[in-house]
């Protein structure tokens, strides 16, 4: 088996309770671990650079970068905008060679957890802990003032406890949408862990659904007896998530998820527990790299605008990563011709506040989902702390994509999700839909310096249409992506200066 490529500090044997909080990581760094968008990898490495000033590395692996950061910086990784899911890496080893045989490349996996350096991980999961219970209580706080004040009892008590409660267990409750395997490749993603009993995995879809944290709620004892300390009695639960890709394994990732997660609770004598758990344990295995880490996210960040969703609702992570694409500029104009339940203007208007974002939609429900996700950030953002919230600069119209009511040449950029013509639309319908689409988008484009960038999975189309409006659009960057298990791509196109026909008037 191979040998760790930096020095290892093996983890003291025996019961592991909670760690103690760092005093806010202070001299403690972390090596993130960031999911992006599949294609985006790139877009998110400088993102990092730009706002947290770290040198990212991207993944053989796709659609995953890692970066260190010191750990008292976790708080602006929380706040990037083209990352999925976050973690600390306890160790990475670039090229593990596995045993052929399945017993004992499973039991290589298993003797792995007692060399690997968990003490710093566990504080950084530890202080990102403390962060999220922080930002609870703020968030609940905000919630309850901005509401009817304090409702009391028949008998003059306080009800908040139990609606904090429920609202707890709603929030462990959530799922979130999973990421996307690559093509051509062997994936599989598997949570398991071994119990002292038996041992036990099950393949089950990617889920970001995390439970919320016992460490700091656990079970005290109970009154009576009230001098047993909380840190003897709490037991932390944990779970194994294996994500394998390769066609070079001897073992499932369900194996490897059930042999590494009883070395982990045997190591550490955490509880296992597969929906209802403090720790999620990351085993990613790609060929011959493989990660361990420890889960920072409960659910994924992408989910951070939408409330009301469609039939095709694109993920936050991905929305930014083509905004940021055509590099917008204070004042530029950006229209979503197409925008479904509003993810693309939305967070336009979230990051780049000094443009003017207008989406609209030819189908009236998408519209109003729109409006209803537009009227829950608005709200998000009046119960943040110490806001002065002026609104957005943002609007929603009901229209026609191929007759919009905007002057020629008025638009600095475009960024729109096209219909594939999978769960809306047509293919064949497209194949009309695409050339008229792409002739009113280049009237209403500022000629020379306007561009665009469209998501499409119908390609074929796309191309052909292209081809005809080479007088109006030239092509630029291609980037590959993964959405919902379809391979689709977004188009960066440039305005030519070629001047477009004048609208007829309505009238």
């Amino acid at each position: 088996m191979a040998e760790p490529e930096a020095d290892t500090a093996t983890a003291g044997q025996g019961p592991a309770p909670a760690p103690g909080p760092p005093e806010e990581g202070a001299g403690l760094a972390a090596v993130i671990g960031a999911t992006v968008p599949t294609g985006f990898e790139l877009t998110a490495a400088e993102e990092v650079q730009e706002k947290l000033g770290s040198v990212s590395r991207i993944s053989r692996d796709r659609g995953k970068i890692y970066f260190e950061v010191p750990a008292r910086g976790l708080p602006q990784v929380h706040r990037l905008r083209s990352v999925d899911n976050l973690f600390v890496v306890v160790q990475e080893f670039k090229d593990y060679q596995f045993k052929e045989n399945k017993e004992d490349a499973l039991k290589d996996l298993e003797d792995l957890v007692k060399k690997l350096p968990w003490t710093d991980p566990l504080k950084v999961w530890e202080l990102n802990n403390s962060l999220k219970k922080k930002k609870t209580k703020r968030k609940k706080h905000n919630l309850q003032s901005g509401a009817s004040k304090e409702k009391l009892n028949e008998d003059g008590e306080e009800e908040g406890t139990d609606q904090k409660d429920a609202g707890k267990r709603e929030d462990c409750a959530q799922n979130a949408a999973g990421v996307e395997p690559a093509s051509g490749q062997d994936m599989e993603e598997t949570q398991g862990v071994a119990s002292r009993n038996g041992e036990e995995g099950e393949d089950n879809e990617q889920s970001d659904a995390k439970g919320e944290s016992q460490a700091g709620s656990g079970s005290a004892s109970q009154a009576g007896d009230g001098k047993t300390s909380e840190r003897e009695v709490k037991v932390l639960k944990f779970r194994v998530t294996c994500n394998r890709a390769g066609d070079k394994h001897s073992f499932t990732s369900n194996e490897a998820a059930r042999d590494f997660g009883g070395a982990v609770q045997e190591h550490f004598q955490w509880k296992a527990d597969m929906t209802n758990f403090d720790v999620e344990v990351l085993l990613n295995i790609h060929n011959n790299e493989v990660v361990v880490g420890i889960a920072l996210t409960e659910e994924s960040l992408h989910r951070r605008n939408i409330t009301h969703f469609g039939p095709t609702t694109l993920r936050s992570t991905l929305a930014y990563g083509m905004l940021r694409l055509c590099d917008p500029q204070p004042t530029d104009i950006i229209v979503d011709p197409m925008c479904g339940t509003g993810a693309i203007p939305i967070e336009g208007a979230t990051e780049w506040p000094s443009c003017y974002h207008i989406a609209g939609d030819n189908n009236p429900q998408a519209v109003k989902r729109a409006a209803n996700n537009i009227c829950s950030l608005l709200k998000k953002n009046e119960n943040k702390e110490s806001s002065t919230s002026l609104g957005i600069p943002l609007d929603i119209i009901q229209w026609d994509i191929c007759n919009l009511p905007l002057r020629t040449g008025s638009v600095d950029i475009i960024v729109t999700d096209m219909p594939f013509g999978k769960r809306i639309g047509s293919k064949k319908k497209n194949w009309d839909l695409y050339p008229a689409c792409l002739t009113e988008m280049g009237r209403i484009c500022t000629p020379g310096t306007g561009r665009a960038a469209l998501l499409t999975q119908d390609k074929k189309c796309f191309a052909k249409a292209l081809s005809r409006m080479g007088h109006i659009w030239r092509k630029g960057q291609t980037v590959w992506v993964n959405v919902g298990g379809l391979h689709a791509a977004v188009y960066l196109l440039k305005r030519t200066w070629e001047r477009a026909e004048e609208k007829r008037s309505f009238w």
